[in-house]
């Protein structure tokens, strides 16, 4: 179950909902290392629709070597991360989804940021003591 919430909160996160195989299986890499806490938030979101499955229920479609949402996708996700009406009462009105859950999209880009800038620099450290031999 942790799998599907997953794939389909990475796929919202990109530009048309689209990614790639390569993008799509190094962002669940980095996910599914992350921590407790994501494998805990995805236990948590799955639970409000227990017969999750990708493909049979039109969530996500396979196009040119990627995975995309569908918009049925998008809404079942909503629905997911909706919070119950009575915890929104018993929190109060002063209650706020925590950074963590909002930054999801944020957090694979910068991911992706650092990890480009580790590549470009071990690159340039390799050139550098190719031309030192």
């Amino acid at each position: 179950m942790n799998f599907h919430v997953t794939v389909l909160k990475i796929l919202v996160s990109y530009p048309d909902g689209f990614a790639v195989m390569a993008d799509l299986k190094r962002d669940m890499a980095i996910l599914a290392t992350s921590g407790r806490e994501w494998a805990d938030r995805t236990r948590r979101i799955a639970a409000g629709v227990p017969d999750l499955d990708l493909f049979s229920q039109g969530l996500v479609e396979r196009l040119n070597g990627g995975w995309r949402i569908t918009d049925k996708g998008r809404a079942v996700l909503d629905f997911m991360e909706a919070r119950p009406v009575e915890v929104e009462a018993e929190l109060g009105a002063s209650a706020e989804i925590p950074a963590s859950e909002k930054a999801t999209p944020r957090l694979l880009a910068s991911t992706r940021d650092a990890r480009s800038r580790r590549l470009q620099r071990r690159r340039a450290a390799r050139e550098k003591a190719r031309a030192k031999a």
